[in-house]
């Protein structure tokens, strides 16, 4: 029996998307049924045709990647909530980086309405910042985070382009993002200060990096039309690591957040200095359970990305 007071659902971010996401779960829950179907309305075309048979190209395109895993959190979470009615009251939530609009909406702090339609004109926005300055992003293993940040100062310095650190996924992981030349520069000069491995990223797109900067008063726009309130439970926000609790809270948040770092070990050392004893995983893949293991072995992990991992959970809460 899970104990809710000491647990967080968490959701992940773009990187989780693969193609046939949900297909198991509206074959097997009517109730994520609902929720692709009802996508597909709000969107007007076929998102749930997209996740389920692909392709992958266009499910990889970060105008329908948003949306998609933020279909399949709040699908995952609506069969939960019918399955435990009142008792499903975890301890707080979190996401990373796209996937904190999806705890958002998970929490209460906006209908799956509203959510959906933000996540969609983010993805949009973001796809339009590649355009007017593609980027690049790189994973960075086995370097300090202050050794990284300096050596993104001197490159940045160097080049006179933009180079910071995007995400600290757990310790030993860290992603780079900002101007190409500038990605290309640090690679090698990781590789002298002792990185286990530099890793480029198939992405056009510079997330978390003053690139997305040109964007921040369009999407600020689009966050000033959302009817936000303060969530029902927590939800720890990525830039400062803390719980979002008002709306105003919230809508400044996610402006930053296209230009901050996802401080996602701090995010999680913050859940378990609440109280948080076991990790819920909400999406495909299991990429933020596998971070959370690096950031702290005691932490107990549940992954729910397919119909027969939820029924596998669900039966466990019946016993």
């Amino acid at each position: 029996m899970i104990d809710w007071q000491t647990t967080a659902l968490v959701f992940p971010g773009q990187g989780s998307q693969e193609v046939g996401m949900g297909a198991d779960l509206i074959a097997t829950f009517p109730q994520a049924r609902q929720v692709f179907d009802q996508a597909d309305a709000i969107l007007g075309f076929s998102l749930s045709e997209l996740c389920f048979q692909g392709p992958a190209d266009s499910l990889n395109d970060t105008f329908n990647t948003q949306p998609a895993l933020y279909v399949m959190g709040i699908a995952l979470v609506r069969i939960l909530e019918d399955a435990c009615g009142a008792a499903l009251t975890p301890l707080c939530m979190a996401g990373h980086s796209l996937g904190e609009l999806t705890a958002l909406a998970a929490a209460g702090a906006m209908s799956f309405e509203d959510g959906l339609r933000l996540v969609r004109e983010r993805g949009r926005l973001m796809r339009e910042a590649t355009v007017r300055a593609p980027g690049a992003m790189a994973a960075v293993l086995g370097l300090e985070r202050d050794e990284l940040a300096a050596l993104c100062a001197d490159v940045s310095a160097s080049t006179g382009q933009p180079l910071v650190i995007a995400n600290d996924n757990c310790p030993g992981q860290l992603v780079i993002s900002g101007d190409k030349i500038a990605v290309e520069q640090a690679i090698p000069l990781a590789e002298a200060k002792g990185a286990k491995r530099v890793v480029p990223l198939a992405v056009s797109v510079a997330s978390h990096s003053p690139l997305m900067a040109a964007i921040v008063p369009d999407f600020e726009q689009a966050l000033a039309a959302v009817p936000f309130q303060s969530p029902r439970v927590p939800v720890i926000g990525n830039v400062h690591a803390a719980p979002l609790q008002s709306a105003e809270a919230i809508r400044s948040e996610l402006g930053a957040q296209l230009t901050s770092t996802v401080r996602w070990t701090e995010s999680v050392q913050t859940m378990r200095a609440l109280g948080v004893h076991t990790f819920i995983e909400l999406g495909p893949k299991d990429v933020l359970s596998g971070l959370i293991k690096r950031i702290d072995r005691d932490a107990q992990r549940v992954t729910l990305n397919s119909a027969s991992s939820v029924q596998a959970f669900l039966d466990s809460l019946a016993d």
